[in-house]
């Protein structure tokens, strides 16, 4: 059993932290919202009042926080995380913030002899509740074996991509495709209704031809066809198109940096910049893009 401060807890770090409580571990929470930490004390985690008095005898330290900006205030400096934090502490960053962001605090927690991971997840709200999100870590092998035993409380594929940040790119990777081919399932979707066709029956065929993708067989984004999907709940709860525009825009911005060709991930970031514009679009899951190609 782990000592665990889990930090963040909104609608992926909430169920991420019930299902370590589930696993045996004992949590210490810490969110800016009282609810958020309220319901976690339900099911047996201690509350906390500030992120420090959190890391007190935690041998874990778990991250959930919006953006680059707001991992590098809580870890770094002379009152941050990686500075109070006892020997031997393992940090698990799983928050999808920007590679550099990422590797400046995992050195950081380096030179102090401590292990980090940067661990961005994949899955979404439902995986977070289900305990089968995907890890895609940064770090040493070292940290990853440490790591791993604590993850596997929350997710069932866990990977080691490479060194600090490399979680990062793996995430920011997978996201503009997942993007691309969200887009891709809801216009040829839509396509066929236009046509006179059950959204299903193609969503079938597509599934056994070459169209077969995970958006398509997992997250239908046509209402109706798949059940316990946002897409069949007025599309919510699930991965909001604000997040999905964060994560093309990082995604943009490291292609600048690397000098990386593109195109497709570009034209998803401004299909949903578009469509995020429009009342409440920001706040509703990505597969409402759907809507863009209704008449």
């Amino acid at each position: 059993m782990a000592k665990i401060a889990f930090i963040g807890l909104g609608n992926m770090g909430g169920p991420m932290a019930g299902n370590l409580l589930k696993a045996g571990h004992q949590v210490t929470v810490f969110d800016l919202v009282d609810a958020a930490m309220d319901a976690l004390v339900q099911q047996g985690a201690a509350k906390s009042s500030s992120a420090l008095g959190a890391l007190e005898g935690a041998d874990t330290v778990v991250t959930m926080l919006p953006a680059g900006k707001h991992v590098a205030g809580l870890y770094l400096g002379d009152e941050g995380l990686i500075a109070k934090a006892a020997p031997n502490t393992l940090f698990l960053d799983c928050s999808t913030i920007d590679a550099d962001t990422a590797r400046r605090v995992g050195a950081a927690a380096a030179e102090q002899g401590l292990e980090m991971l940067d661990s961005p997840v994949s899955g979404g709200v439902k995986a977070a509740q289900a305990g089968t999100l995907a890890f895609m870590c940064g770090g040493t092998e070292a940290g990853f074996e440490r790591g791993k035993k604590i993850l596997e409380a929350m997710g069932k594929n866990i990977f080691l991509a490479g060194g600090h940040g490399a979680g990062q790119i793996a995430k920011i990777c997978n996201n503009m495709l997942l993007a691309v081919h969200m887009i891709g399932t809801a216009e040829a979707l839509q396509l066929g209704a236009n046509n006179g066709l059950d959204p299903a029956v193609l969503s079938e065929i597509m599934l056994k031809s070459s169209g077969k993708n995970w958006s398509l067989e997992t997250y239908n984004p046509y209402p109706g066809v798949m059940e316990n999907v946002p897409a069949s709940n007025d599309y919510k709860p699930g991965f909001m198109v604000q997040l999905m525009l964060k994560d093309l825009g990082l995604a943009m911005e490291n292609s600048l940096l690397t000098q990386s060709s593109v195109p497709m991930g570009a034209l998803a970031r401004s299909l949903y910049a578009s469509f995020s514009a429009k009342d409440g679009n920001a706040q509703r899951d990505f597969s409402a893009i759907l809507e863009m190609f209704q008449s």
